[in-house]
């Protein structure tokens, strides 16, 4: 793993906290071992036997125990300042729990040159962002062999408020980071596999945790203008407000992109954030506002754009497109005492999207084309509270943790075809209440200065009543609960190398409609069987972290990770759908280089093989019955592909400058081919993209700097789909408008690549004074 700051702070030297605690005590001077070897310790409180309370520094976060003339010692390390990536009320920060954790701080974050918010999110590695539609539409995510569409599986919090969404209009799990102002950002917490007792629904590849600064220094007015009508106005600037802080930041950010029909994107965000203590001992109160209205080009069939009909950066429908909003007010707190620590948190987030898309364009209706509304309300509530109690267990160090969690959705969806945004018909409406609690525990022991243990297990019930308005049969009451044991070990160090070892259940929610569903929507006379509520993955993981060569941290982690039931997206409905068992198994390779204060280099490798499990018996007979239609047929046949799974993703940068002077940073990042039909007849394209910035800073504040995106210019594609669709240019749409074809047939149409490309080489300037 690059540690990023968990450790070993790249920027700021050696935390007091150390994540050995085993010591040794020579002519009374303290000596630790720790991740980096023996040495001496800060000054630390060490009492014999049991510590009186009263003498227990307030803000500790560990206690280990050392061996001293045959004598038992308590060892309680003297209370460090919050680190500048740690946020007020964040809770302690204890060592990584397998060699895929780490931390990324904001600063590091914002030396990339990236094209929209969410693709912050790349400093994961083996995770690749994207986007398939406008810039106000939830990006795409792949990492570990998943196509995550718009967030399932990876499970994504900023300030501890959930952003993806359960039993969402457009998909499950949709987690829209548009909102999400990179400047604010303190650090980002990333954790993978489902072996951490505290993560619940959506975590079974990982969780992404990105923590918000509490203030600035000085006050930040930037202005960014660049190709294709990009503009952005930021402001941020901080007070103190009695024994605390007040910190304010907003932004203004219009996009048109270089498509034939434009996006229009026009973006309006702004926070508000009192913060007051420490990371462990410290309350927060959050407010977010968010508005952001687009067009959108979505993906496109390739045989138009080779037949010349459609542009490659045009539209088949150019009314597609959205507009939303999102209000959010959180709070937190987290207290340190003799005994341990504890921390609580709470939020309500008011959020509304209208989405329209037309994916199919005229395979439903041949005459007023496939576009459909999608229409999500709803307001989300939860609240989490954990304690962590520090003791020993038979003399040899110990903490645990407990906590329970909670979450409630009340949801108004709606999905209505329309004409240029025109309602035309009601597909269906629903009303939905879903509600989940989630109780854990964990239990971590140190049986040797160089064995630990994690044994954790964590228990979800949901519940969810959906009330169908046009289709009562849809109605009905879902529940389903599941236990989820976790474990994890550490071994080491040894010569500045650990190694670990993860297993664990873990689970992913399925969209509470497709739980009570009995009949088709569209055809009440096909009758369906619901799906389950919950659904059990299982995962393990093995790997290593070292840095045994000076000035190198790298790590190798090998994984694998089986699921009862894939969540695929589907692209004649516009949604994602449960399908097969699936098993993935690969590996990540992550290395960071810092030869010199001013270079900071970084390169990861992530390789995953991932099938199906089982044989496609309904798959079969839709190929069957496109016999005699090549066009609609190919690509049809069984097989055990997951289409869209990446077999690779790659990605290396490299960053200059100090903290003032000139900066540059060169990146890319690589997606490699991958299947897009489970019989593998259809494969994207491998893209690999270069993005660079130069810049110079001044003493006073000032800085400069031109971002410079796709640098060479690559012909790629953000996104490739291969479904069947239909144009009226196709010799197939005469065909079904005929009566020629057989119905499975012109159901079908006919199966093509269907892409969104890269933008081209673009340019973008900012220029930023601090007050």
């Amino acid at each position: 793993m690059r540690p990023r700051r968990s450790e070993s702070c790249r920027r700021c030297g050696p935390p007091t906290v150390l994540s050995a605690l085993w010591l040794l005590v020579v002519d009374g001077n303290a000596f630790a071992q720790s991740d980096g070897g023996l040495r001496e310790l800060p000054p630390v409180q060490i009492f014999a036997g049991q510590t009186p309370r009263h003498k227990r520094p307030p803000a500790s976060r560990h206690a280990g125990t050392s061996t001293r003339a045959g004598h038992r010692i308590f060892v309680y390390p003297a209370a460090a300042p919050a680190s500048g990536t740690r946020s007020v009320a964040s809770g302690p920060e204890g060592p990584p729990g397998m060699a895929s954790a780490l931390t990324v701080s904001g600063e590091e974050l914002n030396a990339r040159p990236f094209t929209r918010p969410g693709e912050v999110l790349e400093a994961v590695p083996g995770l690749i962002v994207t986007q398939h539609s406008g810039e106000g539409k939830a990006n795409q995510y792949f990492v570990r062999g998943y196509n995550l569409d718009h967030g399932t599986d990876l499970a994504i919090y900023v300030d501890d408020v959930p952003v993806n969404m359960r039993t969402h209009a457009h998909g499950q799990g949709y987690a829209d980071l548009n909102w999400l102002i990179p400047e604010t950002i303190s650090a980002m917490d990333v954790r993978k596999g489902p072996y951490f007792a505290d993560e619940s629904d959506f975590a079974s590849v990982g969780s992404v945790r990105i923590g918000l600064i509490d203030r600035t220094e000085k006050g930040l007015a930037q202005v960014t203008a660049g190709s294709f009508g990009y503009r952005r106005l930021l402001g941020m600037d901080s007070a103190k407000l009695g024994e605390g802080a007040v910190l304010v930041a907003g932004e203004i950010g219009t996009y048109n992109g270089p498509w034939d029909n434009p996006d229009n994107a026009r973006k309006l965000n702004g926070l508000v954030r009192f913060s007051q203590g420490t990371a462990t001992d410290g309350l927060t109160v959050t407010g977010m506002a968010y508005a952001n209205k687009w067009n959108s080009t979505d993906q496109v069939p390739q045989r138009a754009i080779t037949s010349s009909f459609l542009d490659r950066f045009g539209s088949e429908d150019s009314t597609d497109g959205g507009n939303t909003n999102r209000f959010a007010l959180s709070g937190r707190v987290a207290q340190s005492d003799e005994l341990g620590s504890w921390k609580a948190n709470a939020y309500v987030v008011k959020s509304q999207l209208d989405l329209f898309n037309n994916f199919t364009y005229y395979l439903s209706d041949p005459v007023l084309g496939d576009q459909f509304h999608q229409h999500d309300d709803r307001l989300m509530a939860g609240a989490n509270i954990s304690r962590t109690l520090n003791g020993s267990f038979a003399g040899l160090p110990m903490q645990t943790t407990v906590g329970l969690q909670s979450r409630y959705d009340a949801i108004d969806l709606a999905l209505t075809n329309t004409v240029h945004r025109s309602y035309l018909s009601s597909v269906r409406s629903d009303k939905v209440g879903e509600g989940s609690v989630g109780v854990y525990a964990e239990n971590t022991l140190r049986w040797t200065d160089w064995l630990r243990t994690t044994v954790g297990w964590r228990g979800d019930y949901y519940a969810a009543n959906v009330i169908s308005l046009f289709n009562s049969n849809n109605s009905g009451h879902a529940d389903a609960s599941l236990g989820s044991p976790k474990f994890r070990m550490v071994l080491g160090p040894f010569n500045q190398t650990e190694f670990f070892l993860g297993a664990g259940y873990g689970m992913h929610s399925n969209d509470a409609r497709g739980a009570t569903t009995t009949e088709d929507p569209s055809d009440p006379a096909t009758k369906l069987s619901p799906s389950p509520l919950l659904v059990r993955t299982r995962g393990a993981e093995v790997g290593v972290r070292s840095r045994i060569i000076p000035g190198l941290d790298t790590s190798f982690s090998v994984f694998i990770l089986d699921q009862d039931s894939e969540i695929l997206f589907s692209g004649d409905a516009g949604n994602t759908e449960a399908t097969r068992a699936s098993r993935r198994y690969g590996f990540e390779w992550t290395n960071h280089c810092r030869p010199r204060s001013w270079i900071d280099i970084d390169a990861d490798l992530a390789m995953t093989r991932a099938r199906f499990r089982g044989y496609d018996s309904d798959q079969a007979e839709v190929y069957a019955a496109l016999a005699g239609y090549p066009e609609a047929q190919i690509g049809n046949a069984p097989g055990n592909y997951i289409p869209n799974a990446p077999p690779m993703v790659a990605s290396a940068g490299i960053t200059l400058g100090e903290k003032t002077g000139w900066f540059g940073s060169l990146r890319w990042r690589y997606l490699a081919a991958s299947p897009l039909t489970e019989d593998n007849a259809f494969r994207s394209s491998a893209t690999g993209i270069f993005n660079g910035r130069l810049g110079y800073r001044a003493d006073n504040g000032w800085r400069i700097q031109l971002d410079v995106l796709n640098l060479f210019d690559a012909r790629a594609n953000q996104i490739t789909y291969a479904y069947g669709s239909l144009l009226k240019t196709d010799a197939l749409y005469n065909l079904c408008t005929g009566g020629v074809a057989p119905a499975a047939v012109c159901r079908n149409g006919v199966m093509d690549y269907v892409l969104h490309p890269v933008e081209p080489l673009s340019f973008r300037l900012t220029v930023a004074g601090t007050f």
